[in-house]
């Protein structure tokens, strides 16, 4: 099945879904609750949003001065857009999803398995992806104008 093919699924079925969960909390704690609830998660995620957005960019911006790799930070960033966007979305499945993306413990782990499992090994360290060593051939180069 293609990427699209599952994107369009996702985009179909996951508002159906939380249009069906918001109308049946709705119906066992009320609308007022309900509506207040989803305002609520949207501003308290909004508010997560900014605070966890500028303490990666502050660290970002602290590795970069320091000469080193941000790569934490990098994968940080797309997450937190993705949990702010999914806190934005009406629903709580994507709340929970969303405020998973927010805070640190969990984002921590999101991000170190990302850093463990998806990330290219360094090409300084002397292996390719496929975990083989390459050879450095050293030489001199004229350059004729």
């Amino acid at each position: 099945m293609s990427f699209q093919r599952i994107f369009l699924i996702f985009l179909i079925v996951v508002p159906v879904f939380e249009i069906y969960l918001l109308l049946k909390i709705g119906s066992v704690i009320g609308v007022i609750p309900t509506i207040f609830s989803v305002v609520a998660t949207a501003v308290i995620g909004s508010w997560m949003l900014r605070q966890q957005g500028f303490s990666t960019l502050q660290r970002l911006q602290q590795n970069l001065a320091q000469g080193s790799l941000p790569a934490r930070e990098l994968i940080e960033g797309p997450i937190l857009l993705v949990g702010g966007a999914l806190l934005l979305t009406p629903g709580f499945v994507t709340d929970a999803i969303g405020f998973c993306c927010l805070i640190p413990s969990t984002r921590d782990k999101v991000v170190g398995y990302a850093l463990k499992h998806l990330v290219v090994p360094n090409a300084s360290s002397g292996q390719s992806p496929h975990n083989t060593t390459s050879k450095t051939i050293d030489g001199d180069y004229i350059r004729h104008d």
